[in-house]
């Protein structure tokens, strides 16, 4: 039996199957992207798919010290309408 690799949410530090969050990726250039497939290359972040945990992140900017850069706000509208469309 194969193990699913666990991740943490950044929004309420849940651990769950790595298939149950929505990853957000820098990559190499420093563009940001949400990765659904959980494949692209670069430092990844989990997120639940749940709008508090989205708050709760962009609240306390855990993104932005994760990333070391500032995340815009683009960003943020694009997670929301992405955990919204659930």
């Amino acid at each position: 039996m194969k193990n699913n690799p666990q991740r943490t949410c950044m929004g309420c530090n849940k651990k769950s199957d790595k298939k149950d969050f929505i990853r957000i990726v820098k990559n190499k250039s420093g563009k940001i992207f949400l990765d659904r497939t959980g494949k692209l290359e670069g430092r990844g972040a989990y997120i639940c798919e749940d709008i508090k945990c989205l708050e709760k992140l962009k609240k306390n900017k855990k993104l932005e010290k994760v990333f070391d850069m500032k995340i815009s706000d683009e960003i943020y509208d694009n997670l929301r309408g992405v955990i919204l469309d659930k």
